[in-house]
């Protein structure tokens, strides 16, 4: 007799072979190396040669062909040097999403829900009647027919505007996020990587994004003497330099990028170690990495009022807990009336992950 056996999904039992279990220690080296492929490979051979990750029928050597012939790196046609391909950068940012936010489902694109009905985008199983400036498109046909025969009769069909219903609508809310990470020489001292956390909690925030809420917009900016614009492509590149934190420069770029995008509903995200320590005046740099300095928290401050007025929300997610620096914090967000988590970096993803919907429940207009 012919059957069939259910038994529990379990994903892991689809990544079993040898190439898809070091395909996954490869993934976690290349963020920690910054995309350098031969740094990564060198790493994962030190690791199969002490802990035995591969055997007689697969080895490291076959993992790195599989890599070549599946897309995932490719040789830089100048040195043929081994640099990750544009479908390795894919598999990371799904990896991250994987790996920080494990309890997201997809969903319908664009679904971005507000409890607000009107005219959306959404539509609903509510039926209401027509009201001048409701969309034609938007009509209940079958409700709008039975109205017509109840009040006027199946003999001769008259339709009236008073026999008119259509299907209610939810509003969707947009919105517009710039995603600042702090990438001076402090988010690596004291022997705790910050760096790498902070590059997988951006590039799952963008695989979030244009997957589950494609008509957000995700832009992502680096800080430390100055501050730049970086594109997806370039995450898993980032690396920290020997630089200042000039969080005002940061700042005022996040500023200026949001006040292109016209959805109203705007914010900005900053992942730092909380200690700005750099402005730029002209040409010049003003430093002071001894303390907190009054001339550039003034200006912080400054900022931080400026983006409240704007209704420009600011939510920092603070990697130290020195107090003095949680003092300050605690002042930014107060002038900015927006919201500060203090994590370690292991926690940073989900902290990252549960502000994002919470703001997506708060704009509703």
């Amino acid at each position: 007799m012919f059957s069939w056996r259910f038994r529990k999904y379990d994903p892991d039992a689809f990544r079993n072979t040898p190439f898809d279990r070091l395909l996954h220690y490869f993934k976690e080296l290349l963020l920690h190396t910054s995309g350098n492929v031969p740094d990564a490979l060198s790493w994962l051979t030190e690791l199969d040669r002490q802990y035995g990750l591969t055997d007689d029928k697969y080895g490291i050597a076959d993992f790195i062909r599989d890599l070549k012939d599946k897309g995932f790196i490719r040789e830089n046609r100048p040195d043929r040097q081994m640099v990750p391909a544009a479908k390795m950068e894919m598999e990371l940012r799904r990896q991250a999403l994987e790996d920080i936010f494990d309890d997201l489902k997809k969903s319908k694109h664009g679904e971005h829900r507000t409890w607000i009905s009107g005219m959306g985008d959404e539509a609903t199983a509510e039926i209401r009647p027509y009201t001048w400036g409701d969309s034609l498109d938007r009509i209940a046909m079958s409700e709008t027919i039975r109205n017509a025969h109840i009040h006027h009769g199946i003999d001769d069909f008259i339709l009236t505007q008073e026999d008119l219903h259509i299907h209610e609508n939810l509003n969707q809310a947009q919105m517009s996020t710039v995603l600042m990470i702090d990438i001076s020489h402090s988010m690596i001292l004291y022997g705790e990587d910050r760096i790498t956390p902070a590059k997988r909690v951006a590039l799952a925030l963008a695989e979030l994004i244009t997957t589950r809420y494609p008509k957000d917009t995700l832009d992502i900016i680096v800080f430390g003497d100055d501050a730049w614009q970086v594109e997806l492509k370039d995450l898993p590149y980032l690396e920290v330099g020997p630089y200042h934190t000039n969080t005002v420069a940061g700042l005022e770029l996040a500023m200026e990028i949001l006040r292109k995008r016209r959805n109203p509903n705007k914010q900005i995200m900053m992942i730092t170690d909380g200690k700005p320590t750099c402005l730029k005046i002209g040409k010049k740099y003003y430093q002071n990495a001894f303390g907190l300095d009054r001339k550039i928290l003034t200006r912080c401050f400054a900022l931080a009022v400026k983006c409240r007025k704007l209704n420009i929300p600011i939510t920092t997610f603070m990697i130290a807990r020195d107090p003095w620096l949680v003092q300050f914090v605690d002042q930014f967000t107060r002038a900015n009336d927006g919201k500060a988590f203090y994590s370690t970096p292991d926690g940073l993803g989900s902290f990252i992950f549960l502000d994002y919907h919470q703001n997506k429940r708060k704009f509703r207009h």
